[in-house]
């Protein structure tokens, strides 16, 4: 069980859309130990998603990062970017998106088909 993220308090961990509770428990272990790096609360603003939902908001289409539930968005300014870069980095992360008020961060590489290691922008 996460020590930091649930879905009792992070409603955006599960699909906004049908509610689907498909987060990796491992992944948000891994969530857990960023979290203690960066030293302050971290909001969600999007974790699992159902293939389609995450084909309604996404480019990747129904099989996107956030359908494996090992993806995660997490609001943030300019200075808490830099600490989740920082942070997810240390903890072997090789795949960062960037936007302007939230960082991605996912565990896939190329064995789930998803290129690695990668820094985008939105």
């Amino acid at each position: 069980m996460s020590r930091y993220f649930s879905y009792d308090s992070d409603k955006m961990l599960a699909c906004s859309c049908c509610k689907a509770k498909g987060m990796s428990p491992s992944f948000l272990d891994l969530m857990d130990q960023i979290r203690d790096a960066v030293g302050e609360p971290l909001t969600v603003t999007s974790g699992y998603r159902c293939p389609k939902h995450n084909a309604k908001v996404s480019s990747t289409g129904s099989n996107g990062p956030h359908t494996t539930g090992r993806a995660i968005d997490i609001k943030a300014d300019s200075r808490l970017r830099f600490l989740l870069i920082q942070a997810a980095l240390k903890q072997g992360i090789t795949r960062i998106g960037v936007a302007d008020n939230f960082i991605h961060i996912d565990n896939l590489g190329e064995l789930d088909g998803f290129p690695s290691p990668r820094v985008w922008n939105y």
